[in-house]
């Protein structure tokens, strides 16, 4: 093409905009960035989000300012339809990605603001648990209400979704069954973010298995077990059924130990014992610990040993030094008061 004749095409004053636009939306872009990053420096929360959504604002702007060139043309350029629908699809995707990033980054910003790998995290993980679930829904809004824009663009998508409204009946019917676990789920979601059954890194006893709460999304739980295994479960299940939560209102836990002895061991040096290995151990919270009988049978008596630990794996190990330690004393000083079976040779056993 002749380049005297280039001002006289129908597209020079647009492309020409195009390119006037373009830097000039990326120059905002830039600037515009490095001011709201100083300027939202003193809040964690705001400048996280600012950083995670210059990627995304990078495509939006040029995008955005392109749109106003495609939208300022004649209607009667050839083409310019097609490039004003391409443009608004592609803007709707990067505004979607914009505001996903945004709630990404300024949940990132509150987390980090309360972390909960320090000792008196009760605090920490409510705020990590509605942080996770409500920033995972609002995602989920955000990319069904983008997918649902560029669906309207289309009349044929619009004149479909009219004509399956307008002919629900069974369709309908089915559809609604079909999404009742995700609205349910979504529903639970928001109870726990809200009423807050459970919350990150939880101590909880589900389906008779010991676990941390490691993983809550938007349609299932992840419980990290003591083994290193995982349980998922719905978020449906911690709203209908019951569980065990050992860190509800405190870490704090009284640790049990059971031991049976024989009827002719003294408690007094049980006792004695139960205080050394204690007081001795590093899991034990200095709050309280005590021997008790707790019940007897034909052979022997049990024995039930209290002691507290700050946090549920403290208690654990708790637990098991005094069961050993128990044992150990027993097996050295007391062999004798082990539980035995006692035969009499000169009775005749009852029917």
């Amino acid at each position: 093409m002749n380049l005297q004749m280039l001002p006289s095409h129908p597209w020079f004053g647009t492309w020409l905009g195009a390119l006037v636009v373009v830097p000039l939306a990326l120059a905002v872009y830039r600037l515009g960035g490095l001011l709201l990053l100083r300027v939202t420096r003193s809040t964690p929360a705001l400048h996280a989000m600012v950083g995670k959504s210059r990627s995304a604002a990078r495509w939006a702007l040029p995008l955005m300012a392109l749109q106003a060139v495609w939208q300022a043309a004649p209607d009667d350029l050839r083409f310019i339809a097609s490039v004003r629908h391409l443009n608004g699809l592609l803007l709707i995707a990067a505004a979607t990605w914009l505001a996903v990033r945004a709630i990404s980054g300024f949940t990132q910003g509150v987390l980090a603001q309360h972390p909960a790998d320090v000792e008196d995290n009760l605090n920490a993980r409510r705020i990590h648990t509605q942080a996770n679930v409500l920033s995972r829904t609002a995602m989920t809004m955000v990319l069904v209400a983008g997918a649902s824009l560029m669906l309207m663009t289309f009349p044929g998508a619009r004149q479909v979704g009219a004509s399956l409204l307008a002919s629900a009946g069974v369709i309908g019917l089915v559809a609604g069954l079909a999404a009742k676990p995700v609205f349910s789920n979504l529903i639970a979601g928001l109870q726990i973010a809200l009423a807050q059954p459970i919350r990150i890194d939880d101590v909880l006893v589900v389906e008779g298995e010991w676990g941390r709460v490691e993983e809550i999304t938007g349609t299932f739980v992840v419980l990290k077990l003591w083994d290193e295994r995982r349980l998922i479960l719905p978020l449906t299940y911690f709203i209908e059924k019951p569980f065990q939560s050992w860190t509800r209102h405190s870490a704090q836990l009284l640790g049990s130990v059971f031991i049976y002895v024989d009827y002719g061991m003294p408690m007094a040096p049980l006792r004695t014992e139960l205080e050394r290995i204690v007081r001795a151990a590093p899991e034990w919270d200095g709050r309280t610990f005590v021997l008790q009988v707790t019940d007897t049978t034909e052979r022997s008596m049990q024995l039930r040993l209290l002691a507290t630990a700050a946090t549920a794996p403290l208690a654990f190990d708790l637990r098991c030094r005094i069961r050993e330690g128990m044992i150990d004393f027993m097996q050295r000083e007391h062999p004798t008061h082990l539980p035995k079976l006692r035969i009499d040779a000169g009775q005749e056993p009852t029917p």
